[in-house]
């Protein structure tokens, strides 16, 4: 069975990760995907470390399966240079402050006439409109904006970074391809095409649901107070004898009942404790053992507790081997191989025929001479 999107062709103008991530998914469910680059240097991304020869590493695993066009797109003419690649586009994907795009003469307007069925994907910090739309940001601007940074306090009060580009991966590239799809949905039933507006920092109040929930009913949340933010010695991470740390979830009575149990405490003592005093009885306990003690005690038992673990341990682990996450791979222009980036595309989707990261305007040929 060939890709669920293959025979639909994608114009990525965008760089580093929110919509380079966005056409990756695309690609792997089997769009054509162009990048549309800048010459000399191309997408900003190619010139991080570490390299891969002349692209870096992060660049081969965000464009598999790709294809590269340079363009100066301030150039007299380039709107005709590109002419054929946008009356066949379905797709295009853009993440230029508000305004640039329009500026170049590449804006949804000027588009849309020449191509009424094209889905123009905008991605933006702060959206198309707004006091905020042209703010120079980057992720962590995002997830500070949104009030999200501000749970991450500890004790001290003191935020602490987030361990992931969360803005930009969950925020941008996750709902401009649900967007893109259900565009595409919509103009298999109207044949027109739309502008979509995704903007980041909007798309980030979706995952504080619950802080929003009880704001509404007058509560709004504090950081280290609440359930999933370190409140409660149901949802924490505690340090064994040897240094290293357990995450523990055993937020429902079961589960809590369990891990109490295993632990040495009585989980109806520790419910009429305070919080604070509950959390320090539980970190008093773990403390007293090694981390393959606790693990060892736990297996086999429902207690939703996990080794904390570094990224090299967790690409090792037996159970994402099995599953199959990094068989693919990704071969770079040089020809060096790596192991592909996991991407939330299901196996009966994705377009595995597609195993290398492009060379900086090796697709010219596309353009109009």
């Amino acid at each position: 069975m060939n890709p669920p999107l293959t025979g639909v062709k994608v114009l990525d103008f965008s760089t580093l990760l929110p919509g380079p991530l966005c056409s990756l998914l695309l690609a792997e469910a089997g769009a054509e995907v162009i990048k549309i680059e800048r010459p000399g240097r191309g997408d900003e991304m190619r010139a991080y470390e570490p390299k891969v020869d002349d692209d870096s590493a992060n660049f081969v695993l965000l464009n598999r399966g790709k294809q590269s066009v340079v363009i100066d797109l301030k150039a007299p003419g380039t709107l005709d240079h590109l002419m054929p690649l946008i009356h066949e586009a379905d797709v295009l994907i853009e993440q230029f402050r508000p305004g640039v795009m329009d500026r170049l003469g590449l804006g949804y307007a000027a588009l849309s006439t020449i191509n009424p069925r094209l889905v123009y994907c905008s991605i933006t910090g702060f959206g198309q409109y707004g006091p905020r739309a042209s703010e120079a940001a980057h992720d962590l601007n995002y997830v500070a904006a949104s009030g999200a940074l501000s749970l991450t306090a500890g004790n001290d009060g003191a935020p602490v970074l987030p361990p992931a580009l969360i803005a930009d991966i969950a925020g941008g590239a996750y709902p401009a391809m649900m967007n893109i799809l259900l565009a595409l949905r919509q103009r298999d039933q109207t044949g027109q095409g739309v502008h979509l507006d995704v903007a980041m920092a909007d798309n980030l109040f979706t995952f504080q649901y619950w802080g929003l929930g009880n704001g509404e009913l007058g509560s709004w949340p504090s950081p280290a107070s609440e359930l999933v933010t370190g409140g409660s010695p149901r949802y924490q991470i505690y340090r064994t004898a040897d240094g290293a740390f357990i995450a523990a979830a055993p937020i429902e009575d079961k589960f809590w009942a369990n891990f109490t149990r295993l632990i040495g405490l009585d989980a109806a003592v520790l419910d009429r404790l305070s919080a604070t005093e509950a959390k320090s009885a539980v970190a008093t306990a773990m403390a007293q053992r090694s981390a393959k003690y606790w693990m060892d005690r736990f297996a086999g038992e429902d207690v939703c507790a996990s080794l904390v673990v570094s990224l090299e341990q967790a690409t090792e682990d037996p159970h994402f081997a099995a599953r199959g996450l990094f068989d693919q791979t990704v071969t770079a222009p040089s020809g060096t191989t790596l192991r592909a980036l996991p991407v939330p595309v299901d196996r009966a989707f994705r377009c595995s025929a597609r195993t290398a990261s492009p060379a900086l305007g090796a697709d010219n040929s596309l353009l109009k001479s």
